[in-house]
């Protein structure tokens, strides 16, 4: 069995290809169980993101390709659009690809936590979908552990900086004190809420919180001292903003550009600062094209991301020290999987010399024997059996003067340990 991980994320793919492959957090499950039935796929799990789609999967010897071939038909793409964004790594790398994106180190900002969160929600949902067996699950487990072991013996979570805490550092260079400012918040996912809690903690002036559940954005509005809006007032309030920061699960575009030449024609020329963490996209892309709006992509992020990037470099090579150890102790698991082990056979070879020789003894109590008669031929007969063909090895190699499988034989029956008890 191959395990396969294959992706396409923000080095290898624009975010006009990367919206196309996106799951949304309600198909995902029901596209999970599609992957699972395909021929030859044995386990798989979706992991996307704003950064990334990524499929991971284990396969027989002849579905090598079915995972490309069905990311490409079920997003309904041209056979072949995906070939020059693709990554794919094979069992032992595939392995290090997981733990390096669970750790942070394959993130835009790398180090970043989030991605841990989003991890487990694709685990969990690929066991609510029975997706996995054993091999990936124990996969997975190990990927929680070694990111937890990374974030404790590494400093690649100091200072922690997340795509939304970019997106505000990204609007105070635009806005110097965003104490005057108003935010206008669309979503209330974890990016949103972590958006909001760092622009609290900036002051800014007042905090909207749009979402298509009101209760949602309610609660999150209600713990920062802000307002809630459902999205479908989006355009009534728009004007009111000079920041936007947008990041849902929708599939369309929730701003589009007339909504916005709407809003900027009431707001009088007033320049309007916008950031699109959202993949699909929340606003659609012309809006960059209109007069005093500052729109800014996931991708236009990367300049602000450099900064931190250059100060974590040290700890993630600490980091990939840890992950390569970890490689080799999950592939060690996985081979060992796939050798028989001799123990079972051993097993079942005495349970049928036992079934034998207790039918023998029973048949010679019916006959008339006495039940000591009838358990010694048991006890004798048993340990004859039992003892026979390693006897015989074991002779030949005393004749051969074959000293590994006699040590190796008084290790695997205990008789060193005997030898070394009695001698004290």
């Amino acid at each position: 069995m191959k395990l396969i991980a294959l992706g396409l994320n923000h080095l290898t793919a624009p975010v006009s290809l990367r919206e196309q492959v996106a799951f949304d957090e309600d198909a995902a499950g029901a596209a999970l169980r599609e992957l699972a039935q395909e021929p030859g796929i044995e386990e798989a799990m979706i992991l996307s993101t704003c950064n990334r789609t990524e499929l991971y999967v284990s396969v027989t010897a002849d579905a090598e390709n079915v995972p490309q071939e069905w990311l490409s038909r079920h997003h309904r793409l041209t056979p072949g659009k995906l070939d020059e964004f693709l990554y794919r790594h094979d069992d032992e790398a595939a392995v290090r690809h997981m733990f390096r994106v669970a750790t942070g180190l394959d993130s835009m900002v790398l180090g970043e936590p989030q991605i841990l969160g989003q991890v487990k929600e694709a685990y969990q949902q690929a066991r609510e979908a029975n997706a996995l067996k054993t091999p990936m699950d124990r996969l997975l487990q190990h990927t929680f552990a070694v990111a937890k072991r990374v974030r404790t013996d590494t400093r690649i979570g100091a200072h922690t900086v997340s795509v939304a805490f970019t997106a505000v550092r990204l609007a105070e260079r635009v806005f110097t004190d965003l104490r005057q400012a108003c935010v206008l918040l669309i979503g209330a996912g974890d990016t949103i809420e972590l958006a909001v809690r760092h622009l609290a903690e900036k002051q800014v002036r007042r905090l909207i919180v749009a979402n298509r559940t009101l209760e949602n954005a309610q609660e999150l509005a209600s713990r920062h001292g802000g307002y809630a809006i459902a999205l479908h007032d989006l355009p009534q309030h728009l004007a009111e903003a000079d920041i936007v920061i947008a990041s849902t699960a929708a599939r369309q575009p929730v701003l589009t550009r007339a909504i916005v030449e709407k809003a900027m024609a009431a707001r009088r020329r007033k320049p309007m600062f916008m950031v699109d963490i959202a993949v699909p996209r929340d606003i659609e892309p012309s809006v960059g094209e209109l007069d005093d709006v500052y729109l800014y992509g996931i991708d236009d992020l990367r300049q602000v991301v450099d900064d931190n990037r250059r100060s974590r470099e040290t700890a993630a090579r600490e980091a990939d020290a840890i992950i390569d150890l970890q490689v080799e102790r999950y592939m060690s698991w996985r081979r060992a999987l796939t050798i028989r082990n001799p123990a079972v056979d051993l097993r079942l070879h005495a349970e049928s010399y036992r079934d034998q020789v207790l039918e023998k003894a029973r048949a010679m109590i019916a006959r008339g024997k006495s039940p000591d008669e009838a358990l010694s031929f048991l006890a004798n007969t048993l340990t004859n059996k039992l003892l026979h063909h390693p006897s015989a090895r074991l002779r030949e190699a005393t004749l051969n003067g074959d000293h590994d499988l006699l040590h190796a034989a008084g290790r695997l029956y205990g008789l060193d340990e005997t030898t070394e008890t009695n001698e004290e």
